[in-house]
């Protein structure tokens, strides 16, 4: 039997009671490497994934109110940002995923935590069943930059939210003040999937056409080797390796280096 319960404490995810065999249970984890989103701890095995996941999380919470919310995670990778949901009074998070990894990870956390209202299903946000609509809140992190059609992928958010409803987006961008787009030919930052990064006021006009109203964009924030890097636990490369050795402003393809941006809007 496993000690189970959960806690989100500092942006730590905490899963579990201490394991009577630690050394057994750090071979276990590690056979689910590369573990990206966290920190996490699991049966007392603290994993120090390669994003500060509750850097991020710790930039978009205070202009949230998820209380009592039916959410929605899309790219959800292992679920972290689930949990940090549910701590911050979601009454219900489903979360969408496609990787079989991260799906995997998501039940070896699910088996830490015991019984929770957090649910991860190995789907694409287009292949969800169209009755899983009228959500609160949905949350599409560090996914828009891989879809080639972005619009198709703004618009398919707006269908899973009730009217009202509201839009949780981060992104790449590029800097600039006007409506200007990078779209990357070959890689970018290592990257070979990278479609389409606006400017903020191109990534406004995109939600819009898209359907949404009331769009601020809330946060805008170089990702740093600090935030995201190689570990333990994500021991392949990383964005110290992306960036370029002689001047960590551009990527390797000589791209302006990662740019994040938080935007918020709601559905018409």
């Amino acid at each position: 039997m496993v000690e189970t319960g959960w806690n989100f404490q500092d942006g730590r995810l905490i899963a579990g009671g201490s394991a009577s065999d630690p050394a057994a249970l750090i071979k276990t984890l590690r056979t689910f490497i590369p573990w990206r989103k966290g920190p996490l701890e699991l049966g007392g095995v603290a994993i120090d994934t390669e994003w500060r996941s509750d850097w991020k999380w710790a930039r978009i919470a205070p202009y949230l109110d998820l209380t009592g919310q039916r959410v929605l995670d899309v790219g959800c990778g292992n679920g972290y940002f689930g949990w940090a949901m549910l701590a911050a009074g979601a009454q219900q998070v489903i979360g969408c995923d496609p990787t079989q990894l991260f799906v995997l990870q998501h039940e070896v956390i699910s088996h830490f935590a015991g019984q929770a209202n957090h649910q991860l299903l190995a789907l694409r946000l287009e292949d969800l069943p169209p009755e899983m609509n009228e959500f609160d809140t949905v949350f599409s992190m560090g996914v828009l930059y891989h879809r080639r059609d972005h619009l198709a992928h703004l618009t398919d958010l707006a269908a899973r939210l009730r009217p009202g409803g509201q839009l949780v987006l981060e992104t790449l961008i590029i800097d600039g003040k006007t409506e200007t787009l990078l779209a990357p030919e070959n890689r970018y930052a290592n990257m070979r999937n990278v479609h389409a990064l606006p400017t903020v006021p191109l990534l406004q006009r995109w939600l819009q056409q898209a359907g949404y109203t009331d769009i601020h964009c809330v946060d805008i924030t170089p990702t740093t080797t600090r935030e995201q890097r190689t570990t333990e636990w994500m021991p392949f490369q990383s964005l110290p390796e992306a960036l370029n050795p002689t001047d960590p402003t551009r990527t390797r393809e000589d791209h302006p280096s990662p740019l994040r941006a938080v935007v918020l809007a709601l559905k018409k």
